[in-house]
């Protein structure tokens, strides 16, 4: 059995009393809201806080309307109608019902970076030396790499950038709003352009926008990604595209939006924006699934998605990926 370290717990009732206890506390605090994710890390010694600063009695992290609270669960984002589609669709794969019930959309944004030799127990790691993510020197993905190939593995992430939304982060010294395609970094280690005393607070997105989100894993009840496409059409005609999965950070691809821009969707548009999209994924060996054949997977799930904004009847298509059956 895995246990968690020792550390103590705060429960503020304001978002200003946790950004105060955050700034005061430093780095040896870090802030939880579901846990999902920091708790396992934490028995896997990845993180060992001193402070775990508790984010669930914050009422005003879990607002809606015109701004998603950070707050809210993956399981009420799944249920509001309201909300576009392909965030819900991103939702409701994230794990299970239970962890969808504890997890939080703020919580998912904020993912750890995944590899096969870093989420690995304390000692395992130890048997075999420890990567360049924590307590090593080398990646062993890639060892001649200075920088760690960790890879993102959010699912809400690519949806929401996919249709334009900014986070809102505040501190105790002031308050912020970032695109969430400029929140993230291509590292493994410093993935978010998140400062240490800022807690992500809400998520604001534009309305009007027709989006969806495809998902790739090994079994389809609950496992991370190993590629996530997410495709967005504004009313102006504006299209987006974002990747997830297939790098340190999910991403943009803007070539691809350049190309569809006041384009119709017809097939031959459709495939050419599968392949400018699938020429920008470099995956890397260090999830599930062979890297080579997800690289030429992401050029299907573009046209999947791609297909179902156009508003061809993809439900079999999906039926049939969450079961794993072959074509």
């Amino acid at each position: 059995m895995m246990r968690l370290p020792w550390f103590e717990h705060r429960a503020p009732k304001s978002l200003q009393e946790a950004t105060r206890i955050l700034a005061g506390e430093g780095p040896n605090a870090m802030v939880i809201a579901g846990g999902t994710d920091l708790l396992p890390n934490m028995k896997r010694r990845h993180q060992a806080p001193r402070v775990l600063i508790s984010l669930r009695g914050i009422e005003e992290l879990r607002r809606n309307g015109s701004v998603l609270g950070a707050g809210t669960t993956l399981t009420q984002v799944v249920q509001k109608s309201e909300l576009p589609l392909g965030l819900r669709q991103a939702a409701h794969q994230v794990a299970t019902v239970h962890l969808r019930n504890m997890g939080t959309i703020g919580g998912n944004l904020c993912l750890d970076t995944r590899c096969n030799y870093y989420n690995q127990n304390y000692e395992w790691r130890k048997a075999i030396d420890f990567c360049l993510k924590k307590d090593g020197e080398v990646c062993w993905v890639a060892t001649a790499s200075k920088r760690c190939v960790a890879a993102s593995s959010t699912d809400c992430a690519p949806a929401l950038m996919a249709i334009g939304a900014t986070v809102h982060l505040a501190s105790a010294s002031g308050e912020r709003e970032v695109a969430l395609e400029d929140f993230y970094n291509n590292d493994g280690i410093d993935y978010l352009r998140r400062r240490p005393d800022e807690i992500l607070t809400a998520i604001r997105f534009p309305s009007g926008v027709k989006s969806t989100y495809w998902k790739l894993r090994r079994r389809g009840a609950f496992d991370f990604p190993v590629l996530g496409v997410a495709a967005a059409i504004a009313t102006g005609g504006e299209a987006r595209i974002a990747l997830g999965a297939v790098a340190s950070r999910p991403f943009l691809v803007e070539k691809a939006g350049e190309f569809l821009r006041g384009k119709t969707l017809s097939d031959e548009v459709i495939e050419e924006a599968a392949r400018i999209v699938a020429s920008r994924a470099k995956p890397m060996d260090n999830t599930d699934l062979d890297l080579y054949w997800r690289k030429d997977v992401c050029a299907e799930f573009t046209r999947y998605a791609l297909r179902e904004l156009r508003g061809d009847d993809m439900r079999a298509t999906r039926q049939r990926i969450a079961r794993y059956e072959p074509a």
